[in-house]
């Protein structure tokens, strides 16, 4: 079924339509030589000007630490912010499979360009071009600064760096240390960002929360915080604003994220006027731990990498209750083999994820209740032997072990999709430029690389790629110009946004209602789960966005948060988070209902072709959602997106 009738977008009851959007960055030229260009012709700043300067980093994780240790190095005096009692503990750690570079170490063919296609291509052709070129070449820069950290990365028999293959591809350009590749990577910034606060450039505050930007003659200017174990509202002003917040997965409550990751330091920029790009496109990754009973609060991710060498399959009949050991090779369905054999269990995370759900749908699901497949290593250890697949993967199936109680070197795991990246974010330009003067945005809290869906092994290159190879030269650009006048607390913006903070933490202590703020956030996260997760309908979304309305009434009059402001107040935390995650579930909604295509991670069910793959209209929608907040509605601006170096057409992974 297919989309083909002109009629009034039902999504424009929710929201105002503006001008189109442009980014006036862009660079022009042959793509190979645009960012080198666009480096040359940034202005610089001399090293005695850049201690006059100062930047606030929001976010420890790859792309805020990597940022803040580079800008320290270079002279800045950079404030940097995480809510974690330790920059260590921020969820890129939790990154198991690997990163992605360009260098061909396996002479397969890769290069610069074929990871630019590959990346655009798995997008579903809704990235811009420059920044995904960009990304690409300096992927090869990544891995020898992290090398050059001590980064213990796998290293082949002859002592070369190893690599292995993660979806969408077809050549091995993922290096990795066995399943804890995020680990080792935030380790080797956190060292450069240590170095950096015992040199005194960079001046470290943990366990403080961003609740509000700070804006000074239409320039972002400063943050308020809170101070997480005292209840202190904080102060503090910079010439330059970035935030490396990661992204809003826990909208869903259930997701692979750590259960303190939220929105909110990016939410409230866009309430400040940052526009909020592509809110609809969320990744649901293939490879999770399934959902085990009512009183989980947060998924496990299985590595992608474990489809370099595990087949997944589920049994051809229905409803087989059989062992997975009881069940003949001949009465077995790879599915993914079967129906995409050029890639066969490396399809993208998109494609393989629809794929389990309509395996599971069709009542071939596996463990109970039906929701999971079988990833099978019986294969690989034939093949490879055991103590080879405990090297590569041996952390991995430790894990399982240990949360199901299962063994996974003599029978199956069993896997289904949830909820991992989201691709959308702040909208940026080129130079990770918000529309908010000032206001500087990378790694997984913008939108610019990844389109409608993320190549695996593509998170920790953008991250690292933002924070010590782009952002240093493009903040510098716009710090030229500065410094600029002092912005002193009893400025009336300051002391407006600071009010701001303390009235709503007041009135959120003052509800004192009979409802968790868990069990609303629950209640949330299932609704998203329903119509706005692996499959949306028009119908579906416009009944969430009903019921996202009336749930954030009922919050803002019944929810119960206990405690004061004034001591560690984790429901307090987790209140003033999950209020904001009404207001970005229902723009989640308005986005999906009005891109009336599939395209990546964002699967409309009227619009697909006859054999059920996601189906754009490119006539239509081939352009960035860039949202303008507004308190009645939002308003949506079209950044078009045109293509000069990669042909738009439908994605075959067959």
């Amino acid at each position: 079924m297919t989309i083909t009738e002109p009629y009034k977008n039902p999504s424009e009851q929710f929201h105002a339509v503006g001008d189109d959007i442009h980014d006036a960055k862009a660079p022009t030229g042959p793509i190979e030589k645009r960012w080198d260009d666009r480096k040359f012709n940034a202005k610089l700043v001399n090293p005695a000007n850049r201690r006059k300067l100062s930047v606030l980093v929001v976010g420890t994780g790859l792309a805020g630490a990597s940022a803040a240790a580079t800008l320290g190095e270079a002279g800045y005096h950079v404030k940097s912010f995480c809510y974690q009692d330790s920059p260590r503990r921020a969820h890129s750690i939790a990154a198991q499979g690997g990163i992605n570079a360009a260098k061909n170490y396996r002479n397969d063919g890769d290069s610069i360009y074929r990871l630019f296609y590959d990346t655009v291509k798995g997008g579903d052709f809704r990235a811009r071009e420059s920044n995904v070129y960009r990304l690409a070449q300096v992927s090869v820069n990544i891995i020898d600064q992290c090398v050059a950290q001590g980064v213990p990365f796998a290293r082949e028999y002859g002592g070369l760096l190893d690599n292995r293959s993660f979806g969408g591809v077809q050549v091995s350009r993922t290096f990795y240390a066995r399943g804890q590749t995020g680990q080792q990577l935030l380790i080797g910034a956190y060292q450069a960002l240590e170095r950096q606060i015992a040199a005194g450039t960079v001046e470290m505050n943990t366990r403080h929360e961003m609740l509000e930007l700070i804006m000074v003659d239409d320039r972002a200017r400063g943050i308020i915080v809170r101070d997480m174990v005292t209840g202190e509202i904080e102060t503090h002003t910079a010439d330059a604003v970035v935030l490396a917040s990661g992204g809003y997965g826990n909208v869903f409550f259930l997701s692979t994220n750590a259960m303190g990751c939220n929105t909110t330091a990016t939410w409230r920029a866009h309430r400040k006027g940052a526009y909020f790009a592509n809110p609809c496109y969320t990744q649901i990754h293939p490879t999770c731990i399934p959902v085990s009973g009512d009183y989980q609060s947060k998924l496990t991710l299985m590595s992608e990498s474990l489809r370099n060498d595990g087949r997944i399959w589920v049994p051809k009949k229905m409803n087989d209750e059989r062992l997975a050991s009881e069940i003949p090779e001949d009465e077995r369905d790879y599915y993914l083999e079967r129906i995409y054999p050029a890639f066969g269990n490396l399809v993208p995370r998109d494609i393989a994820s629809r794929a389990a759900k309509y395996q599971c749908d069709a009542g071939k699901g596996v463990g109970p209740g039906g929701l999971g497949v079988y990833l099978d290593f019986a294969d690989a250890i034939d093949r490879l032997g055991r103590p080879a697949v405990e090297a590569k993967y041996g952390n991995l199936f430790d894990m399982y072990a240990q949360i199901t109680g299962e063994d996974p070197y003599s029978e199956p795991m069993r896997i289904y999709p949830a909820v991992h990246y989201t691709m959308g974010g702040l909208w940026v330009d080129y130079d990770l430029q918000s529309n908010l003067t000032g206001l500087f945005v990378t790694g997984e809290a913008n939108f610019s690389e990844h389109g409608a869906n993320r190549l695996g092994a593509s998170a920790l290159m953008q991250g690292l790629a933002d924070g010590y190879f782009v952002l240093p030269y493009t903040l510098a650009n716009y710090l030229a110009d500065g410094p600029y006048d002092k912005v002193d607390h009893d400025h009336p913006a300051v002391v407006e946004a600071k009010q701001a903070v303390e009235e709503r933490i007041t009135t959120l202590l003052a509800i004192n209602g009979t409802r968790t703020v868990d069990s609303y956030h629950k209640e949330l996260g299932q609704i998203m789960w329903d119509y706005c997760g692996m499959e949306r309908t028009e119908e579906g979304l416009t009944k969430a966005i009903g019921m996202i309305r009336d749930l954030k009434t009922d919050f803002w009059a019944n929810v119960k948060v206990t405690g004061v402001n004034e001591e560690l107040n984790q429901t307090l935390e987790r209140a003033g988070r999950v209020a904001d995650f009404f207001e970005l579930g229902e723009l989640m909604c308005i986005d999906a209902l009005n891109r009336r295509e599939s395209c990546g991670g964002h699967f409309r069910a009227e619009s697909q072709t006859e054999d059920g793959e996601a189906l754009r209209h490119d006539d239509e929608f081939a352009y960035v959602s860039a949202w303008e907040y507004g308190d009645k509605q939002p308003t949506l601006h079209k950044e078009p997106l045109e293509y000069e170096y990669v042909e738009m057409k439908s994605r075959s992974y067959k």
